[in-house]
């Protein structure tokens, strides 16, 4: 029987066996609580022919319990350092590739139609490093993946402002460009205590449900969160001032095409749904294509 490579002492021993130092630049933080990672794949629903993208598969704890429950797992690590400890740690799992390359350079689904047969359930399941999480989430959402759900462990922040509500200190573009793409839950919160080196932040489990279809309609997907962020530039800042400062227009022209949205020039992007959103950039696409 392998012993879970999530323990305090086990973690201990195979760093110590390598030498292994943590790179703060690559955000390093290995789990040492096997509950913690069970619940993380819990989330992500598998089922014994799925098969697993994973990002940062560090040692191997995560990857270890994944591949109790998957096909099979394909995991980008790109510390060269942890590649030899993953052939040690992941040798009983058979069914579990790992590639040496960033993920952020990689061509995922060229990775996924060599890896994976068509059609087959895939999922995401990661304990992404937080200074890279957001170009990550967002390079899987806009590349239009064929997965059916994203389960990562992230900054609790970053998991609040992902899955936030209109009218909310956490709602911003960051929540509808995600919330375009898939419908976000977080699932759980994990302690810092939970982690070697510990973290100055606790964590959460976040789940994005990939949809079919965006849930609005707009002109231009570009054009619209464009529109979205300058919307959040200055939160302060009224809707009408925000966009005037965007679009360098007069505020009686862009009040004017507010009104026409049916949107109070005076309201906070914050107030906005992504309904109001997805009306106001087809009003203002007409006026401003090459914005």
């Amino acid at each position: 029987m392998n012993k879970d490579i999530a323990t305090p002492k086990r973690t201990k021993e195979i760093l110590q066996k390598y030498g292994f130092s943590f790179k703060k630049s690559l955000g390093q933080n290995f789990l040492i609580d096997t509950n913690v990672l069970e619940r993380i794949v819990k989330a992500a629903d598998l089922k014994d022919s799925s098969g697993v993208i994973e990002i940062g598969p560090g040692i191997g704890a995560l990857t270890e319990q994944i591949a109790k429950r998957a096909e099979k797992v394909v995991a980008f690590e790109i510390d060269q350092r942890l590649l030899p400890i993953l052939d040690e740690t992941l040798s009983p799992y058979h069914h579990v590739k790992v590639i040496h390359r960033d993920v952020l350079k990689a061509d995922v689904k060229e990775v996924i139609d060599e890896e994976f047969d068509q059609n087959k359930d895939l999922a995401v399941v990661a304990n992404l490093p937080y200074y890279v999480t957001t170009p990550i989430l967002m390079k899987l959402l806009e590349e239009k993946l064929p997965v059916r759900t994203i389960v990562v462990m992230i900054q609790k922040e970053v998991a609040e402002r992902i899955a936030a509500e209109p009218n909310s200190k956490d709602y911003g573009s960051l929540s509808i460009a995600t919330q375009f793409y898939a419908e976000a839950k977080t699932v759980f919160t994990v302690p810092k205590s939970v982690f070697v080196p510990q973290p100055n932040v606790d964590s959460a489990i976040l789940r994005l449900t990939l949809r079919d279809e965006p849930p609005v309609n707009v002109p231009d997907e570009t054009f619209f969160f464009d529109l979205v962020r300058a919307s959040f530039k200055q939160r302060r800042k009224t809707i009408l001032n925000n966009l005037s400062q965007h679009f360098n227009a007069g505020k009686s022209e862009i009040e004017g095409y507010l009104l026409e949205a049916g949107i109070d020039p005076k309201r906070r992007g914050e107030s906005l749904s992504m309904d109001e959103f997805a009306l106001l950039s087809h009003r203002l696409f007409v006026h401003f294509p090459n914005k």
